[in-house]
C-alpha cells in the first residue's frame, strides 16, 4: 500500500521561503511531484521530477521553486523561494508507480503567504 507523508507547510511573509518534504513508501515511483489547490480553484501542477531527473514546472513558479528527489529514499522536496500571496494553497505530494502507473496523493499541507 502506497503512503505519502508530507511536511513543511506553514505561514510565511511575501518574499520568504519554505521547504516542503514528502516521503513515499510502498513502491517504486516513476514520477514524483507537487500539486496545489487554492480555495475555489482546481488542483494544478507545481513541479514534477521523473526518476531519471527530468523536471517540469508551472510557468508561475519557474525561477522561484526547485524540486529535488532522492530515488533511494523515495523522497521529493520542494524549495519555494520568493513566495507570493498567490502561492497560498494546499500543496499535495504526488507519486506515480513505475510499473502500474498507479497514482497516489498525500494528505496535503497548507502554505499561506501573507503579511
Amino acid at each position: 500500500q502506497v503512503q505519502l507523508v508530507e511536511s513543511g507547510g506553514g505561514l510565511v511573509q511575501p518574499g520568504g521561503s519554505l521547504r516542503l518534504s514528502c516521503v513515499a513508501s510502498g513502491g517504486i515511483f516513476g514520477v514524483m511531484g507537487w500539486y496545489r489547490q487554492a480555495p475555489g480553484k482546481q488542483r494544478e501542477l507545481v513541479a514534477t521530477k521523473t526518476r531519471d531527473g527530468t523536471t517540469d514546472y508551472a510557468d508561475s513558479v519557474k525561477g522561484r521553486f526547485t524540486i529535488s528527489r532522492d530515488n533511494a529514499k523515495n523522497t521529493v522536496n520542494l524549495q519555494m523561494n520568493s513566495l507570493r500571496p498567490e502561492d497560498t494553497a494546499v500543496y499535495y505530494c504526488n507519486a506515480v508507480k513505475l510499473v502500474s502507473g498507479w497514482i497516489s496523493w498525500g494528505q496535503g499541507t497548507q502554505v499561506t503567504v501573507s503579511s
